[in-house]
């Protein structure tokens, strides 16, 4: 398959989850990779199995200076984007009364600061037509308890997709954000639910999505597949729902 072939495919944290498997996706489309990640350990790990002379940088998307030693590692290899997948993020369940100001910055800043600036400090090596597709999620729609901060930060990188899909148009460059529902990724352990609920709590999200399962990473990475290439030529400014009808039905 070459869907994305000779293509510049940059996936920030595309060391794991869903990242991961949209670089393994674009990978076998053709594209040329660079990935982004705060974790070395499955960085490493990624570039490994990703191979194909794939440019890895460790870093984290709230420092624009860590950004900045990203983009010019890419302008180095490769001397362009032409699709960027604002992926980065992380989410913690914390009720209002107990979301102190610091769990208010560390959420809101990792999942849409760090979004704005990464298409900021992008913006130089964009190729005309270029693909920008940004993670948001259900929560941007659908109220979760616990969840306030990281559903109104990926609200606001939904309409973030909006406003650069307006403002790029000029330059054929296509802006869309892509929403999944709840995926089987390690983000289950990482959002403060105990070890020893995990499989509950991933049987509650299951009860709640119409077709009654969470999805594979995979699953999603076909539709940035689809949001990358040349099949959604004509879309921008759209919010794509991969959420099995959760926010939909």
């Amino acid at each position: 398959m070459s869907k994305l072939k000779n293509k510049v495919a940059v996936i920030t944290g595309g060391n794991s989850g869903i990242g991961f498997s949209i670089a393994k996706t674009f990978r076998d489309e053709g594209a040329n990779l660079a990935i982004f990640g705060r974790n070395q350990t499955t960085l490493d790990e990624a570039q490994r199995t990703l191979e194909n002379g794939t440019l890895a940088v460790q870093g984290d998307v709230r420092e624009l200076s860590d950004l900045d030693t990203f983009y010019d590692g890419i302008k180095e290899k490769y001397g362009k984007i032409d699709v960027l997948v604002v992926n980065a993020g992380g989410a913690k369940m914390r009720p209002l009364e107990a979301t102190d100001e610091a769990l208010f910055d560390e959420i809101s800043d990792i999942n849409f600061k760090g979004a704005y600036f990464t298409i900021q400090k992008a913006l130089p090596l964009l190729s005309e037509g270029a693909s920008i597709i940004l993670m948001s999620s259900v929560a941007n729609v659908k109220g979760i308890a616990g969840m306030s901060v990281y559903g109104a930060a990926k609200a606001a990188v939904r309409s973030l997709a909006r406003s650069l899909a307006a403002e790029l148009a000029p330059k054929g460059i296509r802006v869309n954000s892509l929403s999944p529902g709840p995926i089987d990724t390690p983000i289950f352990n990482r959002i403060g639910i105990p070890e020893e609920a995990v499989g509950e709590a991933k049987e509650g999200f299951k009860s709640m999505v119409p077709l009654q399962r969470i999805a594979a990473p995979e699953e999603i990475a076909s539709v940035a597949l689809f949001l990358a290439s040349s099949e959604s030529s004509f879309i921008t400014g759209a919010d794509i729902a991969a959420d099995g009808g959760l926010a939909q039905v």
